[in-house]
């Protein structure tokens, strides 16, 4: 019965930073947090395979995951890792299906080789080149 006993999971994008991080450190943690809620924006980007109440409850670790990932990200000073950082969001967002927030961030993109590579991985955000 240790099944019924388990504490809520907490993800990784829910821990408090206790210091600020450097530039390095914050993009690391931004793939990580993409990375550890891929899942969940995946199961938010193919609707009717979960039941409501736990597509619910995916959507809200996809959004929360998200906007911790963007917090963290406008605070990289090197505009070439926030560009990177930037990608690994765009990615999550691509996989939830949340194509708009995904070019949005797409625009926020300013390295051309990122944008290259954004681009050949999401050819429909193709139209939102600038």
């Amino acid at each position: 019965m240790w099944l019924f006993s388990k504490a809520k999971r907490k993800d990784i994008w829910d821990d408090p930073v206790a210091q600020p991080l450097g530039d390095i450190e914050a993009a690391q943690r931004i793939r990580a947090i993409c990375r550890d809620a891929a899942g969940c924006a995946e199961a938010v980007g193919s609707p009717g395979r979960l039941s409501a109440n736990r597509q619910q409850i995916e959507r809200a670790r996809y959004e929360r995951a998200a906007r911790v990932a963007m917090e963290i990200a406008m605070k990289i000073s090197d505009e070439l890792m926030r560009d990177s950082a930037v990608r690994e969001i765009v990615g999550l967002c691509m996989k939830a299906n949340n194509i708009k927030t995904a070019r949005a961030l797409f625009r926020a993109i300013h390295a051309g080789s990122i944008k290259a590579e954004v681009l050949k991985e999401h050819p429909t955000l193709a139209g939102e080149q600038a």
